[in-house]
This record gives structure tokens, sequence and C-alpha cells, in this order.
């Protein structure tokens, strides 16, 4: 049920956010750094578990999440994986987290969230990188610049739904 880290990764305090996910041995392009585990749920649930954990999940299809069901299941299932503008780390199918680039040792392991999520939020970006955006939104999947930055780099079901009619 828990979240597989590559032993290449620890959990530590972070600049960007909370908890982050760092490298401690040096990672290639193309290296599987995490695997979200936990039970599969829908909006509802989400919404219910959302209330008692927080934010703890990842989102895999229109309506359904993976993610804890239990405080104890959360500790163990966080990837820590902050938001950057300009990440090094990517989603694989829907999972599955690995390196775009060479990660040297003391960085910060981050990914773009909005090559991951199709949910309304907003939060104020702290990721500090070149071309930062200021702002990112679970909609931002929905920015043309983005789609053509991260082509083939998005969450399965997202990747389905931009082949849809009008997007």
């Amino acid at each position: 049920m828990t979240t597989w880290f590559s032993d290449k990764v620890e959990k530590r305090g972070s600049n960007i956010e909370g908890l982050g996910l760092f490298c401690v041995s040096a990672i290639a392009p193309g290296e599987t750094v995490v695997v979200k585990g936990g039970h599969v749920f829908d909006r509802r649930t989400r919404d219910e578990l959302a209330e008692t954990l927080g934010p703890a999940e990842i989102q895999i299809d229109d309506h359904l999440f993976i993610g804890p069901i239990t405080q104890e299941e959360r500790d163990a299932s966080m990837m820590c994986l902050n938001h950057s503008c300009n990440p090094n780390v990517q989603i694989v199918g829907q999972i599955t987290f690995r390196a775009i680039r060479d990660i040297e040792v003391g960085e910060e392991l981050t990914f773009d969230y909005a090559t991951g999520d199709d949910d309304d939020w907003q939060m104020d970006c702290a990721c500090g990188s070149v071309g930062c955006r200021g702002q990112v939104s679970g909609k931002d999947w929905q920015i043309p610049e983005l789609q053509r930055r991260y082509a083939g780099r998005f969450a399965d079901y997202l990747e389905r739904k931009m082949r849809q009619p009008g997007h």
C-alpha cells in the first residue's frame, strides 16, 4: 500500500513548501524515483478524507484518486514532491515519477503539478525558478504553452483529455 521510494532520495525540510524529496545519490535521466501507493477512491471519498488528512492523494482519472485513508498510511505514502515551474521529475503513466535530467546530490526533486492534475484549486507558486508562473492551478494543463512544453509528459488521463476535440 505504501509509496515506493528510490534509495537515492530522502524526505527533509524544503524551501519550497514543508517537506521535500531530495537527492542523496546522483540520479540519471529516466530513473524511477517514486511510485505512488495507496487506495483508489472517488472524488466524494477524497473530499471526506481531506477533512481529516489534508491533501495526500494524486489524481489518476477524471474522478478517481490514489492515496491514504488513515493518518498512519498518510505518513508513509506522502511523496513530498513539491511543485516547480522548471521540474526535474515527470509523471509517467499515472503513479510513477521519473527523472527528466541528471539530478545532483542535495537537489530537491520537483514536478510541475500541471502535468498531473485537473481539479479546482489554485496556489501561489514558491518554486523561484526562471519562468515561474507565480500562480499554479489544477487547470494549468489546459494552457497551450504548457501542453507544448510537456508534450508526452502528462498523466495518461490528461493526455487522453488533450486528444479530445476542444482541448
